[in-house]
């Protein structure tokens, strides 16, 4: 369904252009949660609202994104807009500041459905009411006047949702969309959501830093670091049996240490590098307990290894998984 080549995004400052997601190939299957996980600032969120034509309007963009055989990249807006709600739903990690303060939570579902020619908007509205109730909102004739300020948080972000799959998209990007929801709440958005994809045949891009979310959903996973894919294959293989030494430490660090009490959860040590900080050779060498002179000066490059693919020059076994991190 959606095939990305040789894709990158960058930004000029200072007379640099500074690349944020560099240079990534990867495919996405019909009927899959492929979810694409790593630190905040490892490209997920450009690299998902790129596939919808959504980058920022100061960012260049090379390579390729084919969307059910269309190129989707540097089209015209105009042509964007007929794809994005009606082909490709996006929900956003913000709903409160992603949905429109003065307008009725209703009117902003049915917008999607009048702007698409899908319905009129007497039909809109009721269809509106309709998606709330799909999505297990109480009362959805009366949430459906509501505005966005006088709904609860988890209610907000299933009325994202509504709205997203409204039109009725194949596509679906789901960009954080667990963030700032409580346990319980999260896990009824993921059974919604688990529901909705078998309902609809939805296909689902889900951009997450929540290991939890991505042990439940997930069908493959790819793994980011500083723009660049680190590993990427099946969830069962990444999640039990992580061969890049980030992954590992990513998949070590969502654990509950069981040292002491003091310490909650493992760190990997070190931070990420910022944008136009990157280092010579593999970009996770400064904060890898694995690194040797090759991983500092050469940069690995993309290989099958076993069930994943991989870009590492010394792949971690179940040995080394306790090297990764620091209580």
């Amino acid at each position: 369904m959606l095939s990305v080549r040789d894709f990158a995004i960058g930004f000029r400052r200072d007379d640099r252009d500074l690349i944020a997601v560099d240079h990534i190939s990867f495919d996405v299957e019909q009927g899959e949660t492929f979810v694409i996980i790593g630190e905040s600032g490892s490209g997920k969120s450009l690299t998902g609202m790129s596939i919808a034509g959504l980058q920022p309007q100061t960012s260049h963009v090379s390579g390729s994104i084919r969307f059910n055989g269309r190129e989707l990249l540097n089209r015209p807006d105009a042509e964007l807009r007929k794809i994005r709600g009606r082909e490709i739903g996006l929900i956003y990690q913000d709903p409160l500041g992603s949905l429109n303060p003065v307008w009725p939570v209703g009117d902003q579902i049915a917008e999607a459905l009048v702007a698409h020619g899908l319905a009129t908007k007497p039909v809109a509205a009721k269809r509106a009411v309709e998606m709330l109730e799909r999505v297990r909102i109480p009362d959805p004739k009366r949430v459906a006047n509501d505005y966005p300020h006088e709904i609860s948080g988890g209610m907000r972000q299933r009325a994202m949702i509504a709205m997203a799959l409204a039109a009725g998209p194949k596509l679906l990007i789901a960009d954080e969309p667990t963030t700032a929801l409580d346990v319980t709440i999260k896990a009824q958005m993921l059974e919604l959501l688990a529901e909705l994809k078998r309902e609809l045949s939805l296909t689902i891009v889900l951009i997450t830093h929540d290991m939890g979310v991505v042990a439940e959903v997930a069908d493959r996973i790819l793994v980011l670091y500083a723009g660049r894919i680190a590993e990427i294959g099946q969830a069962d293989a990444i999640m039990l049996r992580p061969s890049h030494p980030y992954t590992a430490a990513l998949m070590t660090s969502a654990m509950i240490s069981e040292a002491t009490p003091k310490h909650d959860l493992n760190a990997i040590i070190g931070n990420a590098p910022g944008l136009g900080g990157f280092p010579p050779g593999c970009r996770f060498h400064p904060r890898c307990p694995k690194a040797e002179e090759d991983c500092r000066t050469i940069e690995p490059f993309r290989r099958r290894l076993g069930e994943v693919d991989l870009a590492c020059h010394h792949p971690v076994t179940a040995a080394d998984a306790a090297l990764l991190v620091e209580a």
